[in-house]
């Protein structure tokens, strides 16, 4: 189990210094900030036997099971594959675990993450165990865009916003967990990963500059004319949609900023610098305007995780973003 991230602390003292606790917490905020290492610190202590000064002993039946991953008091429900929806079947399994008798005698914990995977029919059956929670029973639901979630089910949660680390806090511990990077290194995938030092990690493991610079080159060659949309949305078949979208989102935004400000410095990340100025200068701002509003409607689809034709979808992007210099 990680240890609790120091801009955590504060709120780590708070909830683990409560009495009694809700029958149900939501903890919210920022993907990438250590909601679920915060998540999984309070199922240990709320499970453990023996609690210590506000921390799980490590030692006793009930610590020792859930390290080993069999602690039959403790439910974990999460997407059965990454980025796909959470099931109503799998709330069902969640909601038998609740009516039961904790084995060992003590409380029971539920843990599910992301909230906002559940599609509407698995938010609803989640909503009687939030309304009538069987026993000493603890939800701990996590969420990363609480606004996608049912007013009902966030009502029936104390809602706890997770701290967020300052730009400080964010460098020093990405530094820690890559000593080789280079301060500029550091502050490019901080960028990337939109202030979220965890995310930036992430990012860095997969690979996010190659994918970056394959984006940028692929762009800067649509524009010249020397690549077609379909080709290029071949080509980038094995990158993440939702990265892709949040770079021409940014990048949409950046070119709306500088047709407004015509401020040099808020141009984003060198590598695109010249291409925004170019867009600015060369496109409609209601074209550019238009071309935001598609790419934010498009964003959220993916993020609700529509069921999309991603070849369509990134090359009908491409033919817009061609056709935004020039006339009209």
């Amino acid at each position: 189990m990680a240890d609790i991230y120091p801009w955590q602390q504060g709120l780590w003292q708070h909830l683990s210094g409560r009495e009694r606790h809700a029958h149900a917490y939501l903890l919210h905020g920022p993907a990438g900030i250590g909601k679920r290492v915060l998540a999984d610190n309070l199922v240990h202590l709320l499970l453990c036997q023996k609690p210590t000064d506000g921390k799980a002993c490590g030692q006793c039946k009930a610590c020792q099971l859930l390290a080993a991953g069999t602690h039959p008091d403790f439910f974990l429900l999460e997407p059965e594959e990454p980025e796909k929806p959470i099931r109503v079947d799998q709330v069902r399994e969640l909601v038998d675990f609740v009516v039961q008798t904790a084995q060992l005698g003590g409380r029971k914990v539920l843990l599910l993450e992301p909230a906002e995977a559940m599609n509407l029919n698995a938010a609803n059956a989640l909503l009687k165990s939030l309304e009538e929670p069987s026993g000493n029973t603890v939800l701990l639901l996590i969420s990363h865009q609480p606004s996608r979630l049912l007013p009902t089910i966030k009502s029936r949660c104390v809602q706890q916003a997770c701290p967020q680390p300052t730009g400080e806090q964010s460098r020093a511990w990405l530094a820690g967990a890559l000593p080789e990077e280079s301060a500029e290194g550091l502050d490019e995938l901080l960028v990337l990963a939109g202030g979220s030092p965890l995310t930036a990690l992430r990012l860095h493991g997969q690979g996010v500059r190659e994918q970056r610079a394959l984006v940028v080159d692929g762009v800067k060659k649509l524009l010249k004319q020397q690549a077609a949309p379909s080709q290029l949305a071949e080509s980038w078949n094995a990158l993440p949609l939702p990265l892709l979208f949040d770079w021409f989102c940014d990048w949409a935004l950046l070119t709306l900023r500088y047709q407004l400000a015509r401020d040099e410095a808020g141009l984003g990340l060198s590598d695109m610098r010249k291409v925004v100025q170019y867009l600015a200068e060369k496109s409609a701002q209601h074209k550019v305007l238009a071309m935001q509003d598609w790419l934010l409607a498009q964003r959220q689809k993916v993020l609700n995780k529509a069921n999309l034709n991603r070849a369509l979808l990134l090359e009908a992007l491409l033919v817009q973003w061609a056709s935004l210099p020039g006339a009209g």
